[in-house]
């Protein structure tokens, strides 16, 4: 039974929505925002299930078989029903909040629009876009850029939107800082680390393809000791620098240490292979184990 509810949470991506969500909440505390409605969470986490199960769709087309691909075999009609239910749930939330909140959309300018319009295009290609004859892109073919990519979407949609909307629903003009831009960084260096993790569940598959992300590139040990575990340490490193510039209590810079810690361990587990629930659960369980701290971290510092 708890198999059974596991792989449906995690290989119909319904934790994808659950880090969306948290991440924004994580994102809005940080910048000592208000959360948005619920209303905006949850257009969000299904708009993050219905982007993440189109792309699993098609992957499942593919001639290479592994469990997530048997189970969406297996359970068509369950997730035919679940993605026409989260659409419909989509599709009136969208509906509520514009017409609710129509008169306050020019509060956002179409200079801080512009960054969500690019990386919406971004996401947009990671199903490919094509600008007739033979000009087409595919950030999931791009191999090496893939996990940026993914990272800056995530990067955008967690910190930049619930920001953007802030005004909307708020009907007040926010100014943006540094502050706000490095947190921008931080969650896509740190997502797009998990996202060069997780290509090393599709080793095979991506040299079949030739692909070229980096654990195709340079092996697997040097994709560990050489990109991710650096990166992750700079990661680190960075947190405590701004930690102590913003003076930060200690309390606070160890919660918020924990998920690099977290992910230096996890990154090390990887030289054995693993099955796909482990990294479904564990690696994209360290976005939300993030989150989870960097809340934890947001409410101390205000009590």
């Amino acid at each position: 039974m708890f198999k059974k509810l596991a792989r449906t949470v995690f290989y119909g991506n319904f934790f994808y929505g659950c880090c969306t969500v948290a991440l924004a909440i994580e994102a809005s505390m940080q910048q000592n925002l208000p959360l948005n409605s619920i209303y905006f969470y949850i257009l969000l986490y299904c708009t993050t299930v219905l982007f993440y199960t189109y792309a699993y769709i098609q992957e499942n087309t593919s001639p290479y078989i592994n469990n997530r691909k048997q189970w969406y075999s297996s359970n068509k009609k369950f997730i035919q029903l679940s993605i026409i239910l989260i659409f419909l749930t989509a599709a009136a939330t969208g509906f509520y909040l514009f017409i609710h909140y129509f008169s306050e959309l020019h509060k956002v300018s179409l200079l801080q629009l512009l960054p969500f319009a690019v990386t919406s295009v971004i996401a947009a290609a990671y199903y490919g876009i094509s600008f007739g004859g033979k000009l087409k892109i595919n950030t999931r073919k791009t191999g090496w850029f893939k996990p940026f990519a993914i990272g800056l979407v995530w990067a955008s949609v967690v910190t930049y939107l619930p920001v953007l909307w802030y005004q909307v629903e708020r009907s007040e003009h926010y100014v943006f800082s540094l502050v706000n831009l490095w947190l921008v960084i931080k969650n896509f260096m740190f997502i797009s680390v998990l996202a060069i993790l997780f290509d090393i569940k599709d080793y095979a598959a991506d040299h079949n393809r030739k692909l070229k992300t980096f654990v195709v590139r340079v092996g697997l040990r040097k994709t560990i000791f050489v990109i991710i575990i650096p990166l992750t340490i700079l990661g680190f490193l960075s947190l405590v620098a701004y930690a102590t510039f913003q003076n930060f209590p200690v309390s606070r810079i160890i919660i918020n240490s924990i998920p690099f810690l977290l992910l230096i361990i996890v990154a090390w587990s990887m030289q054995r292979r693993k099955p796909i629930i482990y990294y479904l659960a564990v690696i994209d369980g360290l976005m939300l184990v993030k989150a989870l701290c960097g809340i934890t971290a947001a409410i101390i510092l205000k009590q």
